[in-house]
C-alpha cells in the first residue's frame, strides 16, 4: 500500500513540476527545445533520482546503477525508436552541440565508472557541475 501511495505521489509531483515549469517558461519565452532539454527531462527524470537515491542508501549500488543507465538506453533507443517508427521525428530545436555534449559525457561516464569500477563524490559532483555547465550555455544561447 505505501509503495503504491508512495509511486503515486511521486507521478503526480513529478506531473505537477514539469505543468508548472513548462507554463512559467513558456511565459517566459523559453523555446520549446530548451523546455523539453531541461525541465521536462529533470520532471521526468525525478522518479529514476527517488528510486537510485533509495537504493543507494540501502547500499544496492548496482540497482541505482543499473537503473539509470538502462533507462536511458531505453529512453534512446526504445521511446525515441518507437515514435520515429509511428512518425518521423525532426529535430527541432534540438541542436547538435546538445546531441554532441550527450555523447561526450556518455563517454566521459564509461571513462569514470571503470576508472575504479565505481564513482566517487568527486565524480558525481564534477558530473553535476558540468550539467549546471550545459544548462548555462543552453541559457546563454
Amino acid at each position: 500500500g505505501l509503495a503504491v501511495a508512495g509511486l503515486a505521489a511521486l507521478v503526480l509531483g513529478g506531473d505537477l513540476l514539469v505543468d508548472a515549469a513548462t507554463t512559467a517558461a513558456r511565459a517566459s519565452g523559453v523555446s520549446e527545445a530548451m523546455i523539453g532539454l531541461t525541465v521536462v527531462a529533470v520532471g521526468t527524470s525525478l522518479p529514476e533520482l527517488a528510486t537510485s537515491v533509495v537504493a543507494t542508501a540501502r547500499g544496492q549500488v548496482d540497482i541505482a546503477i543499473g537503473n539509470v543507465v538502462g533507462s536511458n538506453v531505453f529512453n534512446v533507443l526504445g521511446i525515441l525508436g518507437v515514435t520515429a517508427f509511428i512518425r518521423p521525428l525532426p529535430l527541432g530545436g534540438v541542436t547538435w552541440f546538445d546531441l554532441g555534449t550527450m555523447a561526450v559525457l556518455s563517454g566521459l561516464l564509461l571513462v569514470l565508472a571503470f576508472t575504479d569500477r565505481r564513482l566517487d563524490r568527486r565524480e558525481g559532483a564534477v558530473l553535476l557541475a558540468l550539467y549546471v555547465v550545459y544548462l548555462v550555455i543552453l541559457a546563454a544561447g
